[in-house]
């Protein structure tokens, strides 16, 4: 209760812990505390001081982010402010045609009712409009281009850059309203280019395009739909000669983390842009509300392609398309593994990438057998390597181990002159591979003795080992 009142104490409005719940683990004791949530439009100080989430650190909240916060409570959605100024002319005629046609196809139930509605009415349908007025989406997403001044200081704009395999920028253009016609540009500029699989049997196609096309407009759509445009920012996308696609938009992720999108499958309670969100759905430019990213994520993985990977820092999201097999012999041997969950696969994505694990989630990859090494080395294991053919890596990695292992027992020979194997199993036997058995363990010092020896490195004296006379 001490705890309780010095938080309390130094927090503003005297927020505190709700209660501690106490839970017995095998690795000891752990204390969860219960949060409560922060209140909408406030920001919450400790001891007089601001701080914010910048992806998986804590950091100071600049003036910035403090007003943005305390905004919250003044401006409930930004893209549903009406512009009195603006009028159905400042909207562009081709582009309203090319939305009815979208929301027809999104909407076939009222397609024989949507057809005879002239624009405004549509617009109203399709809620573009309030009340027959201009939206700042409606400009945004139909607005001529000179239009856009009525975004101001927004930015309606998307960039799209060439980088070769060096970094270095070849190509560039800029697109602005409207955004709908914009990302059918930007779509077509992406040089989506075939990419070959190596064919063996029929596991693979012979041919398939680097990007899946409603990745690549699922992507584009969801920075346009999600980024904050009180920064002032614009979405990027950056296309990269290697095979890569990286898109970014200014503005916090607001679910929090990606793995809490996928594991839920279920829509988002808010959005920053709740009235551009819904007008896009409508207009069949994004996923039904909720399911797009994880969609993303099973295309990527049935693909056999590494899954998209989220940057959330900065106050931006960064999210990276890649269109190429990394390893085609990894890919193939996952394809032999239909159980495995997509939070398993995303897990051994992270391996794949030399991404780091916790240590609950290096244990379990160990105990399907999927991973072998020492944090934070982690490498695919023997059962999976073996398998995928991947061999040629494994070897690698346990000549790595191996290394390491060799060096631990000399460092204990300086150290202490002499050990018998006793010493050396107590020394390395609870840092070897957990997929080995109790007696491939045994094995395995045996064998690291007797290579060091063959080195020419150590030699036996009696029961004993100790360092060679001769190295």
């Amino acid at each position: 209760m001490n705890l309780k009142k010095e938080i309390a104490d130094k927090t503003t409005n005297r927020l505190t812990f709700i209660d501690i719940h106490e839970i017995k683990h095998p690795d000891g004791r752990v204390l969860l505390l219960e949060i409560p949530p922060a209140p909408q439009g406030l920001p919450i100080a400790w001891d007089g001081h601001y701080y914010g989430r910048d992806g998986e650190s804590l950091g100071p909240l600049n003036l910035e982010e403090i007003e943005r916060i305390r905004a919250q409570n003044r401006a409930t959605d930004w893209s549903a402010v009406t512009l009195p100024s603006a009028s159905i002319d400042d909207l562009d005629s081709t582009a309203i045609a090319i939305a009815q046609r979208n929301f027809v196809q999104k909407n076939p139930r009222l397609a024989d009712e949507a057809r005879r509605w002239d624009p405004a009415t549509f617009l109203n349908k399709a809620k573009l409009t309030i009340n027959g007025q201009i939206t700042r989406t409606a400009v945004l997403l139909l607005g001529k281009p000179e239009a856009s001044h009525f975004l101001n200081p927004a930015s309606a704009t998307v960039t799209w850059i060439l980088k070769d395999r060096d970094g270095l920028e070849r190509d560039y253009q800029h697109f602005g309203c409207p955004l709908l016609m914009s990302v059918d540009e930007v779509f077509h500029k992406i040089r989506n280019l075939k990419y070959r699989y190596m064919r063996e049997g029929t596991l693979f196609p012979e041919e398939v395009d680097q990007y899946d096309p409603y990745i690549i407009r699922e992507a584009l759509n969801n920075a346009i739909a999600h980024q904050d445009y009180e920064m002032g920012g614009k979405v990027t996308l950056i296309e990269f000669e290697d095979g890569r696609l990286c898109f970014s938009n200014p503005g916090q992720f607001i679910p929090g983390s990606v793995e809490s999108v996928i594991q839920s499958d279920a829509p988002e309670s808010r959005y920053r842009n709740r009235f551009l969100t819904d007008a896009m759905v409508n207009l069949n430019m994004i996923d039904t509300i909720g399911s797009g990213i994880r969609k993303m994520f099973f295309i990527q993985k049935n693909r056999f392609f590494p899954l998209p990977e989220y940057e959330l820092k900065d106050n931006r999201v960064q999210v990276t398309i890649t269109g190429r097999v990394v390893d085609m012999a990894y890919a193939r041997k996952l394809a032999e593994y239909p159980n495995l969950t997509i939070e398993e696969i995303m897990l051994l994505d992270r391996v794949q990438k030399r991404k780091p694990l916790t240590d609950e989630q290096a244990r379990h990859l160990k105990s399907l057998g999927l991973i072998e090494g020492r944090k934070p080395n982690f490498h695919i294991s023997a059962q999976l390597a073996e398998h995928s053919g991947e061999r040629a890596q494994y070897i690698r990695n346990k000549a790595f181990d191996d290394q390491h292992y060799k060096q631990l027992i000399l460092e204990y020979l300086d150290k202490f002159g002499t050990a018998k194997r006793v010493d050396i199993n107590k020394l390395l036997l609870d840092k070897l591979p957990d997929i080995l058995t109790a007696t491939q363990k045994q094995h395995k010092v045996k064998n690291l003795l007797q290579a060091l020896k063959h080195e020419g490195v150590i030699e036996p004296k009696g029961k004993s080992w100790r360092m060679s006379k001769t190295s």
